[in-house]
């Protein structure tokens, strides 16, 4: 390791100890915790946020296990690298037992028959594979080589672990900046932390900026302040996953506006604007909960939705983010019922289930000759020659019920008239 090498790589660690958060996976007693200690790794997936320590914890793995470890990037390797080094690990297994690990960085990147070369491997045992990727592997990696894994999840690392790095960081003189004199004001350390999102690369990366570029002082200490820090790192990284963050950021505006929140609503609104989520999406989404979760409580709020829609169409981005959020709070405050939605899933359900049933004669079309004939319309009652408006027939050849409006909004009234006219003889 060189000294130009950046401080975020020197400073990975070498052993568990030193690995710093993530203690669901690395903590003492957890399984991947007893798989090392016993040297009986079995193939694992690392998922999760850049600069959490997948890449870290998989190199820890290298350095106290006994197994041999190659590895391979995603981004440039092919279907024949892959093969050359499991055959490699094969003979060396069948001639020494001694196992591989193949370490494979961006895992995600490997398409079908990438992915495919590599499950008779893992499944004979012949290498254990980590492979690691800032993706859903859900969504990116084929179900026989996830079912031949264990699946671990990294989360943006805590405040008080990206304190403990820093402050590593600082104090090493081996890999780290402790041969320098270097005063960190708390202020400064805060903002590193705060603007880092979780990433520890990040962080590392904005305090070896501030102490490289900043000239020390008269006593030749560096004076990492508040200004400098603000200069090393300036925004925030916003992590935003085109399926994973995608489906869950959709699903948490889609239950806040069903659950009422428009404060809620409206800041899901914002995270996906702001991460570039296509508008019209956003619109149809607003437009489906306008319909299935508002429903006829409300009708005006599928109204609402719908000019939104066009409006969105009409206007694009940045405006559009105006009667975005105004749709979105109006389906978040109006009056919820689901009425509609689960009686069209129980009608569409009850046909699937049960067949179709035929359309009785009296409400057959018979406005083509002959079709008096054949019976169609005869004897059909035209609602409107009736008192109020209605006549009783029948207009299903059985009684099923789909359709229990609620007790709120509009649909009050439905319920209601409903049971008005069923009084009638």
């Amino acid at each position: 390791m060189t000294e130009d090498a950046p401080l975020a790589y020197r400073m990975r660690p070498r052993s568990i100890d030193e690995f710093i958060g993530q203690e669901h996976i690395v903590s003492k007693g957890k399984l991947l915790e007893r798989s090392l200690l016993q040297d009986r790794l079995s193939s694992l997936i690392f998922f999760g946020p850049p600069g959490t320590g997948k890449s870290a914890l998989a190199h820890v793995i290298k350095e106290v296990t006994n197994s041999r470890f190659e590895s391979l990037n995603a981004v440039t390797s092919q279907v024949k690298d892959i093969r050359r080094v499991t055959q490699k690990a094969e003979k060396i297994l069948a001639t020494s037992r001694e196992r591989t690990i193949l370490f494979i960085d961006e895992i995600h990147r490997f398409n079908r028959s990438q992915q495919d070369a590599l499950l008779p491997v893992t499944e004979e045992g012949i290498i254990i594979l980590i492979g690691t990727t800032t993706h859903n592997p859900y969504f990116y990696i084929i179900p026989p080589l996830l079912s031949r894994a264990q699946i671990y999840k990294f989360y943006p690392l805590k405040r008080e672990d990206l304190s403990k790095i820093l402050e590593n960081a600082l104090q090493n003189k081996e890999r780290g900046l402790g041969t320098k004199k270097i005063q960190f004001d708390p202020e400064a350390k805060e903002h590193i932390i705060e603007y880092s999102g979780g990433d520890a690369r990040k962080a590392l990366n904005a305090l070896e900026v501030a102490a490289l570029t900043t000239l020390p002082d008269e006593e030749g200490v560096i004076r990492i302040d508040l200004r400098v820090a603000i200069d090393a790192i300036q925004e925030r990284p916003l992590l935003y996953d085109r399926e994973d963050d995608h489906y869950d950021t959709i699903s948490a505006f889609i239950k806040s506006m069903r659950g009422s929140d428009p404060d809620a609503t409206l800041y899901w609104l914002a995270k996906m604007v702001k991460s570039g989520e296509d508008p019209r999406f956003v619109a149809r989404r607003i437009l489906i909960a306008a319909s299935e979760d508002v429903g006829n409580a409300d009708p005006r709020a599928l109204v609402v939705a719908s000019a939104t829609l066009s409006a969105v169409e009409f206007l694009g981005l940045p405006e559009a983010v105006i009667p975005l959020a105004q749709a979105a709070i109006y389906v978040a405050t109006s009056p919820k019922s689901n009425a509609t939605y689960l009686g069209i899933k129980q009608a569409m359900e009850d046909i699937e289930e049960k067949g179709i049933l035929e359309v009785p004669k009296h409400l057959r079309d018979s406005s083509y000759k002959g079709a008096k004939r054949l019976g169609h319309g005869v004897g059909y009652k035209y609602p409107h020659d009736y008192p109020g408006h209605f006549v009783k027939q029948d207009y299903l050849p059985e009684e099923r019920i789909y359709y229990r409006p609620a007790d709120l909004g509009y649909e009050k009234k439905i319920k209601e008239y409903l049971e008005e006219i069923k009084k009638i003889i």
